[in-house]
């Protein structure tokens, strides 16, 4: 048996407008009990009268006599002196985690500062090496360029004499070289 599409759409919205409803529908009550309580206190000149409770010291549930705790009835009564040590208990209990915590925040913060410390450190070390690394790099560029001026005198000398040369009648190739002399002179 097939199911129509619309049936089935409308089923769909159904389930859905109901979880939608699960979902939104306790705030938007409480919200409106509130606002409903808020309305009814603004136009009501007088105020609730305080609660009053009438609790019985007897148990909801009797448990026979051999069976029962007889503190278990203290429990409910509130004794001051109790009510003292456990705030006195709570206070301490609040000062020594402080205590802990003001402890760790100055531990956190001396290891910090070791940290930024050693972290200065190197980094002054870094700061020295790298001017070092410029102090030698400005030497060589400034020893590169008295050996590039030294060259560019040393070509202009070098052309000067072979123009010279060539004024006296000196060609390229003509005579040998003072080496190439004794060396002939050693084989003789």
């Amino acid at each position: 048996m097939a199911m129509s599409p619309a049936v089935l759409k409308a089923g769909l919205v159904i389930v859905g407008l109901c979880i939608a409803g699960y979902i939104l529908g306790p705030p938007l009550y409480w919200h409106f009990m509130e606002g409903l309580a808020a309305v009814s206190h603004s136009s009501s000149s007088y105020s609730c009268p305080p609660c009053t409770c009438d609790c019985s010291s007897q148990p909801l549930l009797s448990i026979p006599i051999g069976l029962s705790n007889i503190s278990f009835a203290d429990c409910a009564k509130r004794d001051p002196e109790v009510n003292e040590d456990t705030e006195k208990n709570f206070v301490d209990l609040l000062t020594e985690e402080l205590k802990l915590r003001e402890a760790q925040a100055l531990e956190n913060q001396q290891k910090a500062d070791i940290t930024l410390l050693e972290a200065k450190k190197i980094a002054s070390q870094y700061q020295k090496e790298a001017d070092k690394c410029s102090s030698g790099m400005e030497t060589c560029e400034e020893a590169r360029e008295k050996a590039e001026a030294t060259l560019e005198a040393q070509k202009k000398m070098t052309a000067l004499w072979e123009l010279r040369a060539r004024q006296k009648g000196w060609k390229e190739g003509t005579t040998k070289s003072t080496a190439q002399m004794q060396g002939n002179v050693q084989t003789v």
